[in-house]
């Protein structure tokens, strides 16, 4: 049986760390991973490149879609360069038009700042009219892969969408199943998909406490919660995973 490659969804440098001491092969580097991940900075990523392991990062300006002004467009190419500059081993990226149909134009420019290095397109295919004319549209492209749950909102529902893509492809484009890989799932998943890579965020609870002297104080949104937590990536779930999908 082909080793199974484990991507570790990452929210800082300290995640790519942990990921590392947990044997994973790959991280995707994002921050605001609440929001699906956008663009982390490029502190982040230098400090996750030291520990050796293959870093792609996001470059995704914002949440809501992926049909983007043009200011936004021009400062993801920028983002995308720089982090190439830095030491980047792929960027993830996806554009849309408004109908929700691949920009292929936007993808060119985009894979023409990344050359040699991989180039994924997000989950952005998971909301395409037709993943089969999307798929077709990242070949022509030569896009090195895809992340998908199969366009539902986890791989658990989506295993059999994500089966067909993997047998549509026939090789010519990696399909990296994500969204809901649990380690109750994992194998389950693998096995009904034909799938020899995933991607999870495996996450646990963390406390900064700074701001308990002032508890009525909210920096986000109106969900408002607690101040004094965060999530990192889960050394043990990471190593128990990779340990399970490669026995």
């Amino acid at each position: 049986m082909p080793k199974i490659i484990v991507e570790i969804c990452c929210g800082s440098a300290d995640d790519v760390i942990f990921a590392k001491q947990a044997g994973a092969d790959r991280v995707e580097l994002n921050s605001s991973m609440f929001l699906g991940g956008i663009t982390p900075s490029i502190g982040e990523l230098v400090i996750a490149k030291r520990t050796g392991l293959p870093v792609i990062a996001m470059v995704r300006p914002r949440e809501g879609g992926f049909n983007y002004t043009e200011t936004e467009f021009e400062t993801m190419l920028i983002d995308a360069a720089e982090f190439i500059k830095a030491g980047a081993d792929g960027i993830v990226f996806g554009f849309l038009h408004e109908d929700g149909t691949v920009d292929a134009e936007r993808c060119r420019k985009m894979i023409e700042i990344i050359g040699e290095k991989e180039s994924v397109f997000h989950r952005a295919i998971d909301v395409v009219p037709d993943w089969r004319a999307a798929l077709d549209e990242l070949i022509k492209l030569n896009v090195t892969r895809v992340l998908t749950s199969g366009q539902k909102p986890s791989v658990h529902f989506g295993v059999e969408t994500v089966r067909q893509m993997i047998e549509y492809a026939q090789g010519r484009i990696e399909i990296l199943p994500g969204a809901g890989i649990k380690l109750e799932n994992a194998e389950e998943i693998i096995a009904k998909t034909g799938a020899t890579q995933i991607h999870a965020a495996m996450s646990k609870i963390s406390f900064d406490n700074s701001t308990y002297s002032n508890p009525a104080i909210h920096f986000g949104g109106a969900l408002y919660p607690p101040e004094n937590i965060f999530n990192t990536a889960d050394v043990d779930k990471i190593r128990e995973l990779v340990d399970m999908v490669n026995s």
